[in-house]
């Protein structure tokens, strides 16, 4: 089972050291997580995406929601929410494969951020689906190394 939490937290040392600390006591696995500031440079907003059994998932909330720090807990994985990923991709390149790299590069909509003799760099933002998606095309040519940012998530709505 999988499970998208959206934290606010108050942006000061150790709260997101705590958290994440506290995750494999309830056997809950992280796959992501992203933290930043919000509108108010007081409060980060933590967004985690978790795995593990139903009760695993229970534990994990019912932690967070008692730790210090944490000022609202929300599960999006029960609401309707709009979620991004940035991954940035270095791919093996030589000529010949040029012209079909920046095919596909065009059809996902990726962004050429950097450029060497032999490989060529790119960033996709976008949902994990599409993502994905990216990357599966990629893997014949040759992956050399890669970055996920991990998913960023907001309620849709007025919320």
């Amino acid at each position: 089972m999988k499970r998208t939490l959206s934290a606010l937290a108050r942006n000061e040392p150790g709260v997101l050291a705590k958290m994440a600390s506290e995750f494999g006591k309830c056997k809950a696995n992280i796959l992501s997580l992203a933290a930043g500031e919000t509108e108010n440079p007081e409060v980060s907003r933590i967004v985690l995406c978790l795995e593990g059994d139903g009760k695993a998932m229970d534990e994990a909330e019912k932690y967070l929601k008692n730790l210090s720090g944490i000022i609202q807990i929300d599960d999006l994985s029960r609401k309707d929410f709009v979620d991004r990923e940035l991954v940035m991709i270095k791919v093996a390149m030589n000529r010949e494969q040029t012209g079909q790299l920046m095919q596909i590069f065009e059809v996902f909509r990726a962004n050429v951020v950097g450029m060497g003799q032999e490989t060529i760099t790119i960033e996709l933002a976008g949902d994990q689906e599409r993502l994905d998606g990216l990357i599966q095309m990629l893997i014949p040519y040759g992956i050399k190394s890669m970055c996920r940012s991990g998913m960023i998530a907001l309620k849709r709505g007025d919320e």
